[in-house]
């Protein structure tokens, strides 16, 4: 059975750190590409930073210079370091696996990040 489990959200203030890990369970976690979105309440999800199987990495423009994604195959974890952080960035944060080869997707349930004063 696939698992992906989200966790490290929280309530922090602007200008605080979080990272958020996500497990993953049931899949050869270096063929896939792992990627995080993010949904705020009335708003599309987006993506916020991707990596490759290999460790390259994508960042929407409004997390760049602020957070770093991260893998560590071994562990079959993917990590994000959210420095900087700002209201704006208030949402549910999710953990998606997408095969390198082959159409297959799996997402995570989500973590929540809270950024208020």
């Amino acid at each position: 059975q696939v698992q992906l489990v989200e966790s490290g959200g929280a309530l922090v203030q602007p200008g605080g750190s979080l990272r958020l890990s996500c497990a993953a369970s049931g899949i050869t976690f270096s063929n896939y590409a792992m990627t995080w979105y993010r949904q705020a309440p009335g708003k599309e999800r987006e993506l916020v930073a991707s990596i490759t199987s290999g460790g390259r990495q994508n960042y929407a423009d409004s997390v760049k210079g602020r957070f770093t994604i991260s893998r560590d195959n071994a562990k079959k974890m993917v990590y994000l370091q959210m420095n900087s952080l700002k209201p704006e960035d208030t949402a549910v944060y999710y953990c998606k696996a997408d095969h390198v080869l082959i159409k297959t997707t799996y997402w995570g349930q989500g973590t929540q990040v809270t950024v208020s004063s």
